[in-house]
Order: structure tokens, then C-alpha cells, then sequence
């Protein structure tokens, strides 16, 4: 048993660099069931492979906190939680789970496990292996290098009190107050087998999911059907493979060739050229998005106007129109005006060079250098030059470098980093799109606050003010629930220690000639649950 009785924001440090997080992929194409009590045949009718390209890459598979779009992609294939979503739509059904959560009380709930339920070596999947997976993420584990490692999911969960083993089927878990997203958050705890290490859950998972992990490489992913899978969406295809494909061209060339079937991240331009071929495009709008964050401890961007002025410097409309064709919405919130907690903030960045110049001649900053440190990512690097410009014409001086996204975060997670401003993706939305999600991930007392903005130190009332925010609009629900994240979202444009530029439309790109039962996605990473090939 575990149970935590801490504050309700608990102090987390991420062991992953959490540079790009979510794009977009595929849901299976059939609607999910309400129960999967009853088990259905192996994969034996699993023919051809499926191939996909993905623009990101990573060596961290590990389950309980990896933060990376590829590995969170590659592994709604391998692991289960007790359920999962219809990436399509975030439906919520039960996976691992033999049905809903039994309601014993409003703080109270018992979850059966699926009849006959295996991990892929073939062990049986007992009650301890969900406990463990759970004590995983909120107690943290002992890393190859023998220290300790946290899970930047831990914050996912605080509002559990206890979660415990009533018997080898049966998971009991109890809440600290009434929450209405229990079953959504369950998503996030993947199970796997209580004896499996650290550096083989980081390295090459196995799980209760479709498909077993065959050979994991730097540049590319194998899978192959589950032989002990007895869940709703056996296998379809006898392979899945993936071929990391980080810049744009590489994967265009790929898809013209044929040797990939579904292509992550489209690039507008290339939209033309991919449907006179054949192929299909996809657009979702999602939650993925550039983000500005400052060094808050670092004078002069410890001070909120001078953040503000870099918002109101910058062509927003101009970035998206002439990088992305138009695919994406400029923000107005934190939140994207698609979720239904959105709320517009009290405080609007319009493009307006001049506001912005006077705001950075009255802090005393016209005139200074400041060095934007920016992930490698192509479409990152695409709006850079632009950003620069913007930033030069109301007054400063910019000095641009590009680094991996593992390599930036190295640079900002140290104790006293000294960079200025990151320009960076995200998207949380992977892990779900209820705003406990979306903005604890960023503003929760973790590894972004205490050291990537370093908020918490730089300005601990104004932390202190959002963070009890969150705390109260998790415990709401309806209206009052809105107006609560209202507020929230009111604070983080006011002190904009991290905000998005603009919220994308995601782009997939696939081969109906040989997919089926194909669906986009908001999100980064690609999912292909159901999916066959012809």
C-alpha cells in the first residue's frame, strides 16, 4: 500500500527533457468497448507491416515519466493503463480494466482487472503490478546511476490518498476529496510487471497492449503482435515500424517513395504535393505549440513587463501565415480556445512594436543583448529568424542558437542556470486535455517552476497565487469549476514566466491506398491501434 498525505501540490523533479511532447498520430477506427471482461483470440490473423515516420527521437521509453512524443507514441502500443483513450476524441474506455469503476463511496472506488490478463513474457498481471506501477510515479525509483529519479507525472495524482490491492484482481482505490476525472487520470498510470527494472522499462518496456517491443535503435522502432494480448483491439498488422525521421524533407521523401505509410508533423507546404500523390492529409487543431520561457531569476527577465513587452513584440499572425500557411490559432489563453475550460485572458499580447518598445525602454532593457536558446526541431527553427527580427525592431539586440531539445534542457535544469529565453514545443495533451493536465504540467510544483522558469523562486507570491488556483479548480466542477481555471488563466498571462505564441493544427499524412482505419489526431506521436494495412 501507498498512501501520501502531502500538500496537494507535491515537489517533483522531471528526469526527462520535455522539449516537444505532442503533435499528431492515428486513433483506431472502430468505437471502443464499454467492457472488456471477455477475451478475444490472439493477433493470428495479423498480416503485413505497417510503417510510419516520426520526427522525433529519444532514448527514454520508460513508461512512468518518459515525456518524449515518440516513446509516448510508440508505447500506446506496448503498455495499458487500466484505461485508455480514443486518441481521436479522448473517449475514455476500459483497457486493462474489466469494466467502469465499481463507486463505493464519493472518495472510494474498486477496479477489476481484465479476465486473464498477461504481460507479454506471459506473466499473469496481478493487483500488486498496478500498485507498483502506481508507487512508480508517485514514490519515485532508483535510477542506473543508482539515484533517485521522480516522475514528472507524480503531480497527475495528487489527489489520490491510497491505492491498494483488496485481492490478485481487485485494485481499491481512495481519493482525497470527490474527483469527476478519475477514470481520464488513470489513463496516465501504464501497467507494467512489478519485478521489471529501471533500465529495462527505460529501454525496451513490455506491457499488456497489442504489440511487444522487437528491437529499439536510435534511428528506428520494431514491434510485433502480443501472443498474450486478450484485449478489444488485437493486432492487425504483423509488424509495425517506425523510422525516425527528424527533418521534414527526410520524411516527404520517404512518403514519395513509399516506404512509409503515415507521416507525423506534415508540413504545409508540403500538402500539395503529398494528396497529388495519393495521399491523404489530416488537420486537427490540437494543444501543441512554441512557447517562450524565461530565466525568471535572471535580471532583467525576473521582471513581468519585460516578458510582456517580448509577447507584445512579436507578429504572431505574421509566424503562423508564412511558417505554417496559416495552420494555427494565435493564443489568447493559455489554454486553446477548442478546450472547454478556455477562457479569454484579461491580458492580450496583439502584435504592437511600439508598446512593446516602450515597455522595454522603461525597464531599461532597449539596447540589451539577449540570447534565445531554441530546440532543433525544423519547425522551430523556422520561426527563429522572424522571432529575432521582431525582437531587434522593438529595441534589443538577439543572439540565436539552436540546440536538441536534450541539450537544452541540460542547459536549464541545472541548480543556477544562466540561460535568457527558450523557444521550445510542448503539448501535454498526450496525457489528456482537462486543464489539471494542460497547466499543471507546466505550472505545477515541478521541475518547469522550480528550475526551468525557476517561478517559484523569482516570484513565490505569484506562484503561490496560481498554484492555489489550480489546487481549487480541481476540487470544483461545473461553472464553478470554469470560472476557477478562469482565473488561472488570467494570473498566467499577467506573469507569462512561460506562454504560448500560438496553439497548431496538426497535419498526418497517410496512404489510403494501404491504411485502414486510420484516424488524425490533435496530439504528437502516432497511434495505429486498430489499424490494418491492405
Amino acid at each position: 500500500m501507498i498512501s501520501f498525505k502531502k500538500t496537494r501540490l507535491a515537489s517533483l523533479a522531471c528526469i526527462a527533457a520535455a522539449g516537444a511532447l505532442v503533435l499528431a498520430g492515428c486513433g483506431g477506427g472502430t468505437a471502443k468497448p464499454a467492457d472488456t471482461g471477455a477475451s478475444e483470440a490472439p493477433a493470428s490473423g495479423a498480416t503485413g507491416t505497417l510503417n510510419l515516420g516520426v520526427m522525433y527521437e529519444t532514448t527514454n521509453y520508460h513508461p512512468s515519466n518518459t515525456s518524449s512524443a515518440l516513446a509516448m507514441g510508440t508505447n500506446w502500443h506496448i503498455v495499458e493503463g487500466l484505461y485508455e483513450f480514443d486518441m481521436a476524441d479522448y473517449k475514455v474506455y476500459p483497457a486493462l480494466a474489466k469494466g467502469e469503476p465499481n463507486k463505493v463511496s464519493d472518495t472510494e472506488y474498486e477496479v477489476s482487472l481484465r479476465d486473464g490478463a498477461k504481460f507479454s513474457d506471459g506473466t499473469e498481471v496481478k493487483a500488486e503490478d498496478v500498485i507498483s506501477s502506481f508507487e512508480r510515479i508517485v514514490k519515485g525509483e532508483t535510477g542506473a546511476d543508482g539515484k533517485p529519479v521522480e516522475s514528472i507525472y507524480k503531480q497527475f495524482f495528487d489527489f489520490i490518498d491510497s491505492m491498494t490491492a483488496k485481492d490478485d484482481t481487485t485494485v481499491s482505490i481512495k481519493l482525497k476529496y470527490p474527483f469527476g476525472a478519475l477514470q481520464q487520470r488513470l489513463v496516465d498510470i501504464k501497467i507494467v510487471p512489478k519485478a521489471a527494472s529501471f533500465d529495462d522499462l527505460t529501454s525496451k518496456p513490455i506491457g499488456t497492449g497489442p504489440f511487444k517491443y522487437t528491437n529499439i535503435t536510435p534511428t528506428s522502432i520494431e514491434a510485433e503482435p502480443n501472443p498474450n494480448y486478450n484485449g478489444p483491439y488485437p493486432a492487425k498488422v504483423s509488424k509495425m515500424h517506425w523510422d525516425v525521421l527528424k527533418d521534414d524533407n527526410a520524411r516527404l521523401t520517404a512518403a514519395m517513395a513509399n516506404t512509409i505509410d503515415v507521416m507525423e508533423s506534415v508540413p504545409a507546404p508540403f500538402v500539395k504535393q503529398l494528396t497529388g500523390a495519393g495521399w491523404k492529409v489530416d488537420e486537427v487543431p490540437g494543444y501543441n505549440n512554441p512557447f517562450l520561457m524565461f530565466n525568471t531569476t535572471k535580471a532583467p527577465f525576473d521582471k513581468a513587463e519585460v516578458r510582456q513587452a517580448f509577447h507584445y513584440a512579436i507578429d504572431k499572425q505574421t509566424l503562423i501565415n508564412t511558417t505554417l500557411e496559416g495552420k494555427a490559432e494565435v493564443s489568447t489563453s493559455f489554454l486553446p480556445k477548442s478546450n472547454p475550460d478556455y477562457k479569454k485572458a484579461a491580458t492580450q499580447f496583439d502584435y504592437n512594436p511600439e508598446k512593446a518598445k516602450e515597455m522595454l525602454q522603461k525597464a531599461g532593457v532597449a539596447g540589451k543583448t539577449v540570447n534565445l536558446l531554441t530546440t532543433d526541431h525544423p519547425w522551430i527553427a523556422q520561426l527563429a529568424p522572424l522571432v529575432k527580427q521582431n525582437l531587434e525592431a522593438a529595441g534589443l539586440k538577439v543572439n540565436v542558437t539552436s540546440k536538441a531539445s536534450a541539450d537544452v534542457y541540460a542547459t536549464t535544469d541545472s541548480e543556477n542556470p544562466d540561460f535568457d529565453v527558450v523557444m521550445a514545443p510542448g503539448d501535454p495533451s498526450v496525457f489528456g486535455t482537462d486543464p489539471g493536465i494542460i497547466v499543471n504540467w507546466w505550472y505545477g510544483d515541478n521541475v518547469w517552476t522550480q528550475k526551468r522558469t525557476g517561478f517559484q523562486k523569482s516570484d513565490a507570491e505569484g506562484y503561490k497565487k496560481i498554484a492555489e488556483g489550480i489546487q481549487a479548480a480541481q476540487q470544483l466542477s461545473g461553472d464553478e469549476a470554469k470560472a476557477k481555471w478562469g482565473e488561472v488563466q488570467d494570473l498566467i498571462a499577467e506573469k507569462v514566466p512561460l506562454y504560448p505564441l500560438f496553439h497548431r493544427t496538426m497535419l498526418t499524412g497517410y496512404n489510403p491506398n494501404k491504411v485502414v482505419d486510420f484516424k488524425a489526431i490533435g496530439t504528437t506521436g502516432l497511434e495505429a491501434v486498430g489499424v490494418s494495412v491492405k
